[in-house]
């Protein structure tokens, strides 16, 4: 065994052992997959079925998606301040927590109105959970393999997707059913992480890892380029999160299984997507950004296309979810790199903006939908992925900025936002 594996397993006072960061692992990719892939995007999947029932239009419809996305950049301003004074577990078990009340408040809306309450409530459980596991992973988990678990925990939201598919298919038209699956799924990533995740405050004078909170300098040299990329990459991804499964159906009139299935792959290659995380260490963050948010503009209009083809969709959302959690997985190390001193509080703010962007893309692409048609608004969505590709990292002296990535950062303590 060598020096570091030793190390890694005899785990330092104060860090987990390689056990012990695998059961964080777990929970924390449950917990994202239960907040992100379940409370916050579940909703895409179920715009057909909600407009149906509820009567929405598309800017109806896209109005509660950036509602959503806007109490995501609530919560998580509060969830900073809150976790290094409560600790990880007793906010992380508040995000599960609201979650699934937010999902029981869903599958239970009798209208509209109740409808939107409870997705802004399931959508603001994701901006609460990504600080906490930020926090959790950065003051316990050993330098050598933190990386890997923020990666891992990062993926959370591809398992989400991907498991909202089957359970939307089993459910046919019951949709209300479906929802209280969901919420049966938050509960138990809840009780999960409620066990695992370090109730430990952050530590303050006096030795350990402290934590700061607001950036200082708030925005330092490549924080413009790094929020206005990030902003673009928001607004971009808002079309498919909202309207992709919506387009498929009324558009392209493919079938409750066939689009259903676009959803399971959307979240299933977004697994492996957080695999290309890897590829800031061998070609440098600005290629791979640019590359990456390539493939979103690429996978972004196919769906409005060619929106009858079962497999032209199914191609475009494995794409997508590929591109879209790559994307987050560079921005852990983007923002760290721009925000050297306080990485996690960077990194948050950076998919602060990612939430902005979102909020404002929704609103916009039902608008265009309702006026224009989805083709005009999926092909805007993809316009701004475009500009949003050439905003890459500013060089920076001894570390140009498409020079690999060291992966030896050890305060890289940004977690698994979106």
């Amino acid at each position: 065994m060598s020096e570091q594996n030793a190390m890694i397993e005899g785990a330092p006072p104060g860090l987990l052992s390689r056990r012990q960061a695998l059961r964080l692992t777990g929970a924390g990719l449950s917990l994202i997959a239960a907040c992100y892939g379940l409370a916050r995007f579940a909703y895409g999947l179920f715009v057909p079925v909600f407009r149906s029932e509820f009567a929405l239009d598309a800017g109806t419809a896209g109005a509660i998606a950036s509602g959503s996305y806007v109490a995501y950049c609530i919560a998580i301003i509060a969830s900073t301040i809150l976790t290094p004074r409560f600790g990880g577990r007793a906010v992380a078990t508040a995000a599960g927590v609201i979650a699934t009340i937010g999902v029981l408040v869903v599958a239970a809306a009798p209208t509209a109105g109740v409808l939107a309450a409870g997705v802004l409530i399931a959508g603001s459980s994701t901006g609460v959970a990504s600080p906490p596991l930020a926090h959790a992973v950065a003051h316990t988990v050993q330098a050598p393999i933190r990386d890997r678990t923020q990666t891992v925990i990062n993926a959370g939201t591809g398992v989400g997707v991907a498991v909202a598919g089957p359970i939307a298919v089993l459910t046919h038209e019951h949709w209300r059913s479906a929802w209280v699956m969901f919420a049966l799924v938050c509960a138990l990533a809840t009780v999960w992480a409620s066990f695992t995740i370090s109730s430990e405050p952050a530590k303050r004078s006096g030795g350990g890892v402290g934590e700061t909170l607001i950036p200082r300098p708030f925005l330092p040299a490549g924080s413009a380029r790094l929020l206005s990329a990030v902003a673009l990459m928001g607004a971009a991804s808002s079309a498919v999160w909202t309207f992709g499964r919506d387009v498929l159906v009324t558009t392209g009139g493919m079938s409750e299984s066939g689009s259903s299935t676009a959803w399971i792959f959307l979240g299933a290659f977004g697994v492996l997507g957080a695999a290309t995380g890897n590829l800031a260490h061998r070609f440098g963050i600005g290629t791979s950004w640019m590359a990456t948010m390539f493939v979103l503009a690429a996978a972004t209009p196919l769906f409005t296309a060619y929106p009858g083809v079962v497999a032209v969709a199914w191609l475009a959302s494995a794409a997508f979810g590929a591109a879209y959690i790559a994307l987050t997985g560079l921005l852990l190390i983007w923002g760290t790199e721009v925000y050297t001193q306080a990485p996690a509080a960077g990194v948050g703010l950076a998919f602060l903006f990612i939430a902005l962007g979102q909020a404002v893309g929704a609103r916009v692409v039902g608008a265009l939908s309702e006026e224009a048609g989805p083709v005009t608004a999926f092909t805007t969505a993809a316009v701004i992925a475009v500009l949003g590709a050439f905003i890459r990292p500013a060089a920076r002296s001894g570390h140009p900025r498409n020079s690999p990535v060291s992966s030896t950062g050890a305060d890289r303590s940004a977690g698994p936002v979106r």
